[in-house]
């Protein structure tokens, strides 16, 4: 099993921009030597839901600090970029990394309308674009002397520059909330970024995955190569206790999420109506052991996580995207990667 740390860096305080982003750069060095497979970064913009704001940007500054790990854009929210220009960025950045480049992408928010707002589109002009921009994002990174022509973007040009790093390109994955959605990437044999559920839910959705491939007629080999590039996205956050674990992450994670809804609230354009995000589990619906039905972050002891990352591995998750929200102090984080590295982490190799 792989572990991934995602980039969530959650900083509503404007005047702590600089240290937010720094303690980033400190925390993905640090992430490197514990051994860590992957660093994931994450897109949201104008609220401080991810303090870099640019996560190209970001990614480049991870790529020049570390040697090693996979680097994940987790993901890229496609209604907010023009697809070429995102062919030469990612490409640039296949480069920087020598070949260590993720690309996961979404049509944008699932829940921050504002952010399309932001950028001059719309929710449901995103989602009708998505196919298009994934198509023309791949035929940018492969083709010379393309001419394009599609229903929302016509484009012609020698060839992108710098060429990717990785042949023929980086690895796309999509990420799936619904089971939809689930099933179409399945189809089609694209890995994919599955969001937190609980765990009897995702194993579900790994089954319909699986089960959709095959019935598509991908063979095993196959089906195996894309179960073993997706990967699973939990809030996670260890102590030395669970009541230690719980009492550190989960209020503070209660509070920076009440204040995202009080901004969506104010921000998301009514005619553009989004799904609520799910309330956090509070304190008090955690037990001594994991609940297979319940949607638990993993929060805990190191033993308490390791059960629940033990459960997960027994339903077919291959790879594990972590986040902390950026809600805990760098010394709070930098122990929990520490006990997740040493404690729970070679249980899994």
């Amino acid at each position: 099993m792989r572990f991934g740390h995602f980039f969530y860096p959650m900083n509503f305080d404007q005047s702590k921009d600089y240290q937010g982003i720094e303690n980033c750069l400190i925390e993905a060095e640090l992430v490197e030597q514990l051994g860590f497979d992957a660093i994931w970064i994450s897109e949201h913009h104008f609220i401080g839901e991810a303090v870099y704001g640019d996560a190209l940007v970001f990614a480049a500054a991870v790529a020049m600090k570390t040697q090693r790990v996979l680097l994940g854009l987790g993901v890229v929210e496609m209604a907010l970029h023009n697809p070429v220009q995102l062919a030469i960025q990612t490409a640039l950045l296949d480069n920087l990394s020598r070949g260590r480049l993720v690309v996961g992408t979404g049509r944008g928010s699932n829940f921050n309308s504002f952010e399309y707002v932001g950028f001059g589109t719309t929710v449901s002009e995103g989602q009708e674009r998505l196919p298009e921009a994934e198509d023309l994002l791949v035929k940018a990174w492969t083709t010379e002397n393309l001419d394009y022509r599609g229903k929302y973007w016509q484009v012609s040009f020698p060839a992108v520059r710098p060429r990717p790093y990785q042949k023929p390109h980086p690895p796309l994955a999509r990420a799936c909330v619904s089971d939809e959605t689930i099933s179409a990437m399945a189809k089609i044999g694209r890995p994919i970024l599955f969001r937190k559920r609980s765990i009897e839910a995702l194993g579900q959705a790994v089954q319909l995955y699986r089960e959709t491939m095959l019935s598509a007629e991908f063979d095993e080999r196959t089906v195996e190569q894309a179960l073993d590039q997706s990967w699973v996205w939990y809030e996670a956050h260890l102590a030395e206790t669970n009541d230690q674990a719980w009492d550190e992450f989960l209020p503070a994670f209660e509070a920076a999420s009440k204040h995202v809804a009080g901004m969506r609230e104010r921000w998301n354009p009514k005619d553009q109506a989004m799904p609520q995000y799910p309330s956090a589990l509070p304190s008090s619906a955690y037990g001594p052991t994991p609940d297979g039905t319940a949607n638990e972050a993993l929060v805990g002891s190191p033993r308490r996580v390791a059960e629940q990352v033990a459960l997960l591995r027994d339903i077919g998750v291959r790879n594990l995207m972590l986040t902390n929200r950026g809600v805990m102090s760098p010394d709070q984080t930098a122990s929990s990667l520490r006990m997740l590295s040493e404690k729970v982490m070679p249980e899994f190799r």
